[in-house]
């Protein structure tokens, strides 16, 4: 482990992988754009993979994830070091299962897509280093109790929305969710009746 932290940590000062606002529909198009051009240019190997651990997808015509694994494997030098994701105004449906993959994920921005269940964000609870996500201007923001579900169900974020969460945000959720989340066993309990 602490070998992989010394490789990755170069690569984490590298500016991001940036294919925002290139018409991208589908993941695989990535493979045959060009990424924008930054002030500093990403290192490469010599096998021409990236050495960064940020991509930028945001404002695409994205309504599916299929392939992100294969194609950043393709692209990047360690995909599974990706510490930033930004899915930004996309037209996402749902949190895909396939971003819980990137276990030292720390920023995911989702915010102005299509996502209309408040529980799919239940499967982001298996990333322990996710500290910063955004959310809004999706349907599910319109849901009573949005923001107090995301901060109970993700005890570890420090900002959600480009907000910070402070104490009084995760009292107020830890109440909402006694107040509004029955546990599994009374449920079933319960439906026995």
């Amino acid at each position: 482990m602490y070998t992989r932290w010394s490789r990755s940590k170069s690569p984490m000062q590298a500016p991001p992988m940036d294919f925002s606002f290139r018409g991208i529909s589908f993941v695989q198009d990535m493979l045959t754009e060009e990424p924008r051009p930054g002030v500093k240019p990403i290192k490469q190997t010599e096998e021409g993979r990236l050495l960064t651990q940020a991509v930028r997808l945001n404002n695409n015509t994205l309504n599916d994830l299929t392939e992100l694994t294969d194609t950043l494997q393709k692209l990047l030098e360690h995909p599974e070091d990706i510490y930033w994701i930004d899915l930004s105004f996309n037209d996402l449906p749902t949190i895909d299962s396939v971003l819980t993959t990137y276990y030292n994920l720390r920023n995911l921005n989702l915010h102005g897509n299509s996502i209309h269940k408040l529980s799919d964000v239940d499967k982001l609870a298996v990333l322990p280093h996710l500290r910063s996500l955004t959310l809004h201007g999706n349907p599910i923001e319109e849901e009573k109790g949005y923001r107090s579900y995301v901060i109970s169900t993700l005890p570890n974020l420090k900002s959600f929305d480009f907000s910070t969460i402070t104490k009084l945000d995760r009292s107020t959720a830890a109440v909402w969710r006694r107040m509004n989340i029955k546990p599994k066993k009374i449920r079933k309990r319960l439906s026995n009746y």
